[in-house]
């Protein structure tokens, strides 16, 4: 009887060498390629695949990880101060334990950039260029700012969005999307950030949430995308649907007047006294 098993594994594994093998004959010829399962093509090859219907946090972390590393090699260079980076990390993670999703890590880096901007990947990572930090008046408006891109994370904003960019471009299989193309996706929608009209007031409404519960004055918030309308053309991180000023109605709908001012982070002397002078 062992010696049949036995017989009988070396004939199970002979054949899979022999299905391997002739795979990797067919896929030679271009004509014939076509014609192999997307799930056969994929395990000669030995490519990655996501599925982002069902995407662990631990592969979104590890994707967002990926995509952060893209984005520092070939978009964005960092500032390299190392006590005005502590400092914006600080803010940032006295403001996670807050966040509706907390239970992942979050890496908050600065942009050397006079623009003013702020943006969110997936799998934690946030940035804020050195523009905005300059803009904003004291602690608290910034504080406002990450928590805005914190809630875009909580809410998984950006998976959601790279589900819909790869069925649109015919990357989705039943299978998911390679890696590759899924980081490739990942960059681009942090570079454009098309977010949507819902995403926008979700991350506005979370956000403010995690603003006044971390112990900063939520008026803050208001304040600084007021300032920053006052100024013109809003930036980047405002210039999407819906408008700046329907966002500061809802904004301010959900704020109690008599509490507005009630926290921390509103001494403008104190923050400049942080930054310094940001070049």
């Amino acid at each position: 009887m062992f010696q049949l098993l036995s017989r009988l594994r070396r004939a199970w594994f002979y054949g899979f060498i022999s299905v391997v093998i002739s795979l990797g004959i067919i896929m030679g010829s271009a004509q014939s390629a076509a014609a192999i399962p997307r799930w056969l093509e994929l395990i000669f090859r030995g490519v990655q695949v996501i599925q982002l219907s069902t995407m662990s946090d631990r592969q979104e972390v590890q994707l967002g990880q990926q995509i952060n590393q893209q984005l520092l090699q070939q978009e964005f260079n960092l500032y390299n101060d190392p006590e005005i980076t502590r400092y914006v990390d600080q803010i940032g993670q006295r403001l996670v334990p807050y966040s509706t999703r907390s239970d992942i890590p979050y890496v908050l880096q600065v942009v050397r950039d006079d623009q003013i901007n702020a943006f969110a990947t997936m799998g934690g990572f946030v940035y804020v260029t050195t523009g905005l930090l300059e803009a904003a008046d004291n602690e608290a408006q910034l504080a406002s700012v990450l928590s805005h891109e914190i809630g875009h994370i909580a809410s998984h904003h950006a998976v959601e969005q790279m589900r819909q960019m790869a069925i649109a471009r015919g990357l989705m299989t039943a299978t998911g999307v390679d890696e590759s193309a899924a980081v490739n996706i990942g960059v681009e929608l942090a570079l454009r950030r098309p977010n949507s009209r819902q995403d926008e007031l979700e991350a506005d409404r979370l956000g403010l949430a995690t603003l006044r519960q971390a112990g900063y004055a939520p008026s803050a918030m208001v304040a600084f995308m007021e300032k920053l309308l006052r100024a013109g053309s809003p930036p980047t991180f405002l210039s999407t649907h819906p408008s700046v000023s329907s966002r500061i109605d809802a904004l301010e709908s959900q704020i109690d007047p008599a509490t507005a001012n009630v926290g921390d982070g509103l001494s403008e002397e104190t923050y400049q006294a942080r930054i310094g002078t940001v070049d």
